[in-house]
């Protein structure tokens, strides 16, 4: 990177991950004419948060996870989070099966396939509440095809694994929805970066490490970068900066020193995975089957009994089991908490952490457990799951975000979040689940904040309407959409529900 062309760019791209794989091609179909340039510490793309061993790879539809309808005071269910969780997953669906139809994406069966998606638990209380949640659910469309069921009989079919072992006397129940996915974000990563390979203008840099941002006279940015195989450094300066390192967010927004990132602080959750290492259990689970989470539990520590394709084989993993690290990326350093303190947001970090005593004693037990405490914890899901049958996984690292609060001094919010700059030159994302399921949703935010002149042209708004069809439409609103878009969705992704695993 020695002339000019190489150290200027419309657009840089931190970060080598699903978000800016999403972002990239967005911008680039848009404008055809940006230059864009990105960097990635690792020497492949997709190894952090979007891998598919550190990725729960749900297709977070909100068909399936409970922390996504609270239950009120009152007994009742609150299913807005899941709408909009629903409805954010049809539009990736969506963007995806345009990329398909323009032949950027060739084998959607290489990062996405169907696999019924269940949610599963026991005792009189939570089957209420399962009862009372699929009632609720059924007032909107997006859920349409839910099945709900106390039936032993029923259930077997459904999940042998989980019902055999299991007492007549347990009251249990779940739900199923046929039109579940799996997806490997890791693969659909990899791909979305193949093609932006191919575009003029773009350049992708592994092994390298960005270690300062600096607001230039004039509005644009100098990013400082280390080569982490030469150590030589090289100023870049941007027109636009996205920061999409995942963990490794924070810091960089912290040196970029605008207004709106001070007083975010990040709350380190690390996880583990058991995986199956027995051919003849894994072949008997065809669902993702979601649990309740536990009091005090991170909305990432879920329990669930996962069928996965990875690489093309088919794989079960349990969990996770949630952990504590000081590490804010799975291959980061162990300073990364210490060094993301600022003056800034020493008050909303304490202020956090006095809040979430519950928490915080819940990782500590996570961490204090023994093999066979990770056992019981299985054997709730499977009475009959035995120790040899399993082995761990160490799986990827998340930053839950603390940000400023009047009232509290300082909140840990658990989804994500977009920080953005004033004048819209420089955002950056926060924050875990349900992520990369909802990217293209959460890059459209980022769009109509940071190009708010171009996303109002007609050139824009017909280009978007192209990728996503329902852009500018609500899905939740408007069933015959939704129910249109669903099936052109699922014939280009090969999505069809009688071809389980």
């Amino acid at each position: 990177m020695n002339n000019t062309a190489d150290t200027t760019a419309d657009i840089v791209l931190i970060g080598a991950g699903i978000m800016s794989a999403t972002l990239g091609i967005l911008l680039k179909k848009l404008n055809p004419d940006y230059s864009i340039k990105i960097f990635e510490r690792l020497d492949i793309a997709a190894a952090e948060s979007s891998d598919a061993w550190n990725n729960a790879g749900t297709g977070h539809s909100a068909f399936c996870e409970l922390n996504y309808t609270p239950e009120k005071e009152d007994g009742s269910v609150d299913i807005s989070k899941a709408v909009k969780i629903a409805e954010s997953f049809d539009v990736s669906r969506q963007f995806w099966a345009w990329l398909v139809q323009q032949n950027i994406l060739t084998e959607p069966d290489e990062f996405i396939k169907p696999i019924p998606h269940m949610s599963f638990v026991w005792g009189e209380k939570n089957v209420q509440y399962l009862k009372t949640r699929y009632a609720a659910l059924q007032q909107c469309h997006l859920f349409e095809g839910m099945q709900y069921s106390e039936d032993p009989v029923q259930l077997m079919e459904w999940m042998p694994l989980i019902m055999e072992g299991r007492s007549n006397e347990q009251k249990v129940a779940a739900t199923r929805m046929e039109m579940g996915t799996d997806v490997n974000f890791g693969a659909l990563t990899r791909s979305l970066f193949n093609e932006l390979k191919t575009q003029p203008g773009v350049s992708l840099h592994f092994n390298c490490e960005v270690r300062d941002i600096e607001r230039k006279e004039g509005g644009r940015w100098s990013i400082e970068i280390k080569g982490e195989n030469t150590g030589e450094k090289t100023d870049i300066n941007a027109g636009f900066v996205f920061i999409g390192a995942g963990g490794g967010s924070l810091p960089l927004l912290l040196k970029s020193g605008i207004p709106e990132g001070k007083g975010f602080g990040g709350f380190p959750v690390s996880g583990q995975w058991l995986k199956c290492t027995n051919p003849a259990i894994i072949e008997r689970h065809n669902a993702k089957v979601y649990g309740k989470a536990a009091v005090g539990a991170p909305p990432m520590s879920v329990p669930h009994l996962d069928t996965r394709v990875i690489n093309g084989e088919k794989a079960l993993l349990f969990g996770p089991y949630a952990g504590f690290s000081t590490k804010f990326l799975k291959q980061g350093s162990s300073l990364d908490l210490l060094t993301s303190i600022r003056f800034s947001n020493i008050r909303p970090m304490l202020a956090a952490g006095l809040h979430n005593i519950p928490l915080t004693k819940y990782l500590i037990e996570q961490v204090r457990q023994s093999p066979e405490d990770k056992l019981d914890a299985l054997k709730e899901f499977l009475p009959n799951a035995q120790m040899q049958d399993w082995e761990l996984e160490i799986a990827g690292q998340r930053v839950q975000v603390i940000k400023k609060d009047e009232e509290e001094g300082g909140i840990l919010e658990f989804g994500t979040e977009v920080v953005s700059a004033a004048d819209g030159s420089l955002a950056a994302l926060l924050g875990a689940s349900p992520g990369a399921s909802t990217a293209v949703s959460i890059m459209l935010t980022l769009l109509q904040r940071c190009f708010p002149a171009q996303m109002q042209s007609p050139e824009w708004q017909h280009k978007l309407r192209q990728m996503i069809p329902s852009f500018g439409q609500s899905l939740a609103k408007n069933m015959v959409v939704a129910r249109q878009l669903r099936a052109w969705s699922s014939e280009l992704l090969q999505l069809h529900p009688s071809e389980v695993l």
